[in-house]
């Protein structure tokens, strides 16, 4: 059997792994403890946060206490579910040696798609949120033309090492750019408000919508550290891609309104290019996530149902905040379903089903609205913002709590 530390700096790998690959904190500890049990710990007490992780373990009466440090955090839903797999086998005989080497294996493995692969995906996505969002067809193709082009860009100055936030801030100034100059040469009235919404969702694959949802989730599970460091490593993101598009928006000259969304309405074609739109889009963020195919076709299907519920709502009237509620709360719900049929972790379902509903106009005003001096309209703006996000982790967070028991005894 190996010696406590050994085993302690084999643990704190896998848990530095899963947590870089975007994993909530609580889970990490579960799947660190549970593997800590099959390697003989007999106690391992560990705190996490988003830049690291300290714990100490007790073997008789050997006690071992170690740190690592995490480097910039990143999202990964195919390293999620293999980590999560692993932590769940049921292996007899067990050694850090072995861990070990299932680790080298994980990591070992390259993404699933190809630079070009998923920056068609965002393309198509950006499109899809155009069109729902009232997007007129001009706004609506060069959503499609800049959301590719800049997630190509993104992921060749992350592939180089490039400070995140930094490029965030230069991607956005890139995207927002190329939709504003293709609208300026192929437009004959200007910016018009169904160009508003292109310009918003062209760039909406840059809302850090993974570690918002998993920071509100782990706020639940009484894991404070990790809940604000990741809560704050997602503002730092919105903060660097609102300085990029309001520099863009005032140099444009855009306005802060937004042509209304897509008609309600029960008439065929309407129903059918919405939901549509609703599954490239959940294709899309699924494909970003470096999501397996059989998530991403999981993922679509939800991201239509959910988002479908959420409108239906909104069209009949009932705010916005719990009509994403319950479009969250649906997805949460039949994500375990999915979790059981597909043995795939469920905030690799879940999160990237509800970027659908991330309220991008609300962001938008805050941020115009701020820079012409209208702080009353954009603390409202930001309000708004901020109850939608609110309603899609407390979404999922119920469904958490109405099919999983544990929660229900730990909460």
């Amino acid at each position: 059997m190996s010696n406590v530390r050994e085993t302690l700096d084999v643990l704190l790998r896998f848990g530095r792994l899963m947590l870089q690959a975007g994993d909530t904190a609580f889970r990490v500890r579960e799947s660190m403890g549970a593997l800590a049990g099959r390697l003989g710990i007999e106690n391992l007490a560990a705190q996490i946060a988003l830049n690291g992780i300290a714990a100490s373990a007790r073997r008789g009466d050997d006690l071992v206490t170690i740190t690592c440090e995490i480097g910039p955090p990143g999202i990964n839903a195919w390293r999620i579910a293999a980590l999560e797999r692993l932590a769940r086998k049921d292996e007899a005989g067990l050694t850090a040696r072995r861990l070990a080497e299932e680790l080298d294996a994980i990591e070992a493995v390259p993404a699933l798609r190809s630079i070009a692969t998923v920056a068609v995906a965002i393309g198509l996505a950006s499109g899809a949120f155009s069109y729902l969002n009232g997007g007129d067809m001009l706004g609506t193709v060069m959503a499609v033309v800049a959301g590719g082009l800049g997630q190509s860009l993104r992921a060749l100055l992350l592939r180089h090492r490039g400070n995140q936030y930094a490029v965030t801030a230069l991607v956005t100034v890139v995207t927002a750019g190329l939709y504003c100059i293709g609208i300026a040469t192929l437009g004959a009235s200007g910016f018009g408000p169904g160009h508003a919404a292109g310009f918003i969702f062209s760039v909406l694959f840059l809302v850090p919508g993974f570690p918002l949802v998993a920071s509100l989730l782990d706020a639940v599970q009484h894991q404070p550290i990790a809940a604000l460091s990741r809560l704050f490593y997602a503002t730092m993101i919105l903060l660097a891609a609102a300085i990029g598009l309001s520099a863009v928006a005032a140099i444009a000259g855009l306005a802060a309104t937004v042509a209304p969304a897509a008609p309600p309405g029960l008439e065929p074609l309407t129903l059918a290019l919405r939901a549509l739109a609703s599954l490239l889009a959940g294709f899309g963020f699924a494909a970003l996530y470096n999501s397996s195919t059989r998530v991403v076709l999981a993922v679509g299907v939800l991201s239509l149902l959910g988002n479908e519920l959420r409108l239906a709502l909104h069209d009949l009237g009932m705010p916005l905040p719990p009509a994403t509620f319950l479009g969250a709360l649906l997805v949460g719900l039949l994500a375990s379903l999915v979790e059981a049929r597909l043995h795939e972790p469920r905030i690799a379902v879940t999160v990237p089903s509800i970027i659908i509903m991330t309220p991008g106009l609300f962001a938008f005003q805050t941020i115009v609205m701020l820079n012409q001096g209208q702080v009353l309209t954009a603390l409202q703006a930001g309000a708004n913002f901020c109850f939608v996000v609110g309603a899609m982790a407390m979404g999922l967070a119920t469904a958490r709590f109405m099919t999983e028991r544990r929660w229900l005894a730990e909460s």
